[in-house]
């Protein structure tokens, strides 16, 4: 059947774009984001088996500014870990990264100060012991990477590497950014332009081009409820300074994410900048098979669960991640935890950026998926807006339920 063109008004601004008739459901999820969840602009893509089936894109780039049009593109904040993880298992593929060995065969300045005997696949699933900086930070230092390596490569670790995870939420950027420089001989955002964004075509930088900037819809940040009461990480964050989930939220060097200086940096798992197209475009290969990114016995690795726990040294919520992915996490039912859950099929896996935003990869069912919007929601994995478009998608392709944690067929 052909695709259904749109082009209609909502509360928010006007929606375009396409979908195969199949997706339907999607449309009309995306429809209802704008009409009753508060959406001000967003686009959703999804691939199935390499072809695109949905593309819809709209509202404003802001709530009383211009209209998002096609080419429009947001920061997608920790959507970028899946961009990084896919270079490093690229290279990992290509002989050129071993991910069992000890990262001081290729960073010999990070084996010190408990993390002597950490190996690469640590830095990828969150357990490496450093999921943030105890020195208080200097102003830009997100901006200033190399000053960024060797803050990481001296940091005491806050556990015996292996032995527990907590979300690398920002350092992340430079511990697999490093990484794949040091094997790559490149930097990461130069290696993904390279290999990656441009081969594939997409719109997604890690370290964005002035002349780009005038696409970039600033993010609105989210206003918390006063009367909802506070998840654990929100108690850890206001009581106690030197916890890890204060320092990763407020030690930040008075990182702007609107501003063009953090626009410009290299901050490899924060400041990717993209769109859902760009999104669901790096994980298209991914659910087919690998395509020209990485063989088969890699994309398997990929996607299978490398650290699980119960609570997450960092976030305080029970986490699943591959090595650089995040897999489904269900915790709908955890007290004071909304919005912490994503809900996938148990055979994908990619990653949620903060506020919203979603790219993954489903080998099994051939589908890629991705979605960006400016307006961020509470919580820290998945709201309802970009909840709703994944269940969709789902329920599209015939699957049933997700009660058990997972989308089954």
């Amino acid at each position: 059947m052909p695709a259904e063109q749109v082009s209609r008004e909502t509360k928010a601004g006007r929606i375009e774009g396409e979908y195969d008739p199949k997706f339907k459901e999607v449309y009309e999820a995306f429809v209802e984001n704008f009409e009753s969840r508060d959406e001000v602009g967003a686009n959703v893509s999804i691939t199935l088996e390499g072809r695109t089936v949905v593309d819809l894109w709209g509202g404003r780039k802001a709530r009383e500014g211009d209209a998002w049009t096609r080419d429009t593109v947001s920061i997608v904040f920790s959507c970028t870990k899946g961009a990084a993880a896919i270079c490093a298992h690229m290279l990992a593929d290509r002989g050129l990264l071993d991910l069992d060995a000890p990262v001081a065969k290729y960073w010999p300045e990070f084996a010190q100060n408990g993390k002597e005997e950490a190996t690469v696949s640590m830095l990828l699933d969150h357990s490496v012991g450093v999921p943030h900086l105890r020195e208080t930070l200097k102003d830009g230092a997100y901006y200033d990477y190399d000053h960024m390596v060797d803050l990481i490569a001296r940091e005491k670790a806050f556990w015996q590497p292996g032995t527990r995870n907590g979300y690398h939420g920002v350092t992340f950027a430079w511990t697999v950014g490093e990484i794949v420089h040091r094997a790559a001989g490149k930097r990461l955002g130069a290696f993904f332009r390279d290999e990656v964004a441009g081969p594939l075509g997409l719109d997604f930088w890690i370290g964005l081009p002035e002349e780009i900037e005038p696409r970039v819809a600033p993010m609105i940040y989210a206003v918390p409820d006063p009367s909802a009461p506070p998840s654990k990480f929100t108690q850890a964050v206001m009581s106690d300074p030197k916890s890890i989930a204060s320092l990763f939220l407020l030690n930040n060097g008075g990182a702007n994410f609107n501003s063009r200086e953090c626009h410009a940096a290299e901050i490899g798992s924060a400041n990717g900048i993209s769109n859902g197209r760009g999104l669901a475009g790096i994980y298209a290969p991914l659910a087919n098979g690998g395509g020209k990114l990485v063989s088969a016995d890699t994309l398997a690795r990929m996607g299978r669960v490398a650290m699980a726990t119960h609570e997450d040294a960092t976030l305080l919520i029970p986490t699943r991640f591959a090595l650089g992915f995040m897999k489904s996490m269900d915790n709908r039912k955890v007290p004071n935890a909304p919005s912490s859950s994503v809900i996938l099929s148990d055979a994908a896996f990619g990653h949620v950026g903060m506020g919203g935003s979603i790219g993954f990869a489903d080998p099994e069912a051939r589908m890629s998926f991705g979605y960006n919007m400016n307006r961020m929601g509470m919580g820290i994995l998945l709201n309802e807006r970009g909840q709703a478009l994944v269940d969709a998608a789902y329920r599209s392709l015939g699957y049933r339920s997700n009660a058990s944690g997972v989308w089954t067929v």
